[in-house]
């Protein structure tokens, strides 16, 4: 059996907190995609002056744009197996069906797949992950962006399991993925 657990989810929605818990519960090793997704991005092709030309030209979102196709290649998960992956928040949502389709193929052997919102209502979980972000940023795009994220269907659809966060702990979201998942911690 497959140790893996893979976390998905918007921006601020807890995914690196709880990947963290989970690690420390199961012995299950930490893989967070924002510290690994570089290297796999200058696999094929990505230059960090470009995506700053791209950004200070045409602004954050086209630098977003520019990033999916280096974000699906990121989805590899065979150099880290039976670990806990906390994905970025963009690794897991695809405006392009054919990206979305490579994602989900990368994906379709895994069945701990979860995604965290904050709540079932969408406005709900936009409120909320906005008053986290103010913690972290003031730029307006990043916050148009997680609306995205919340609202856009990738992350359902990929995701086996929604947990909704808004009241628990790190450690009683890791305590429901644990028991939804088998691992035993």
């Amino acid at each position: 059996m497959s140790c893996t657990i893979i976390l998905i989810g918007p921006i601020c929605s807890g995914k690196s907190t709880v990947a963290e818990v989970l690690s420390s519960k199961t012995g299950i090793p930490q893989r967070p995609m924002d510290d690994l997704r570089f290297d796999y991005y200058k696999e094929i092709g990505f230059s960090e002056i470009r995506q700053n030309e791209i950004r200070e030209t045409y602004g954050y979102m086209a630098m977003y744009t520019y990033w999916k196709t280096f974000e699906a290649h990121a989805v590899t998960l065979e150099d880290y197996p039976n670990c806990t992956h906390d994905f970025g928040a963009g690794h897991s949502v695809y405006e392009d069906q054919r990206l979305f389709k490579e994602v989900k193929s990368a994906l379709i052997d895994y069945e701990n797949i979860f995604l965290l919102l904050p709540s079932q209502n969408e406005q709900e979980s936009i409120n909320v992950l906005n008053e986290r972000l103010k913690g972290v940023t003031t730029n307006n795009d990043m916050y148009q962006l997680n609306e995205h994220f919340v609202k856009h269907k990738s992350n359902k659809l990929l995701a086996k399991y929604i947990v909704y966060t808004n009241g628990s702990s790190p450690e009683e979201i890791a305590d429901k993925i644990i028991e939804k998942s088998n691992i035993n911690a």
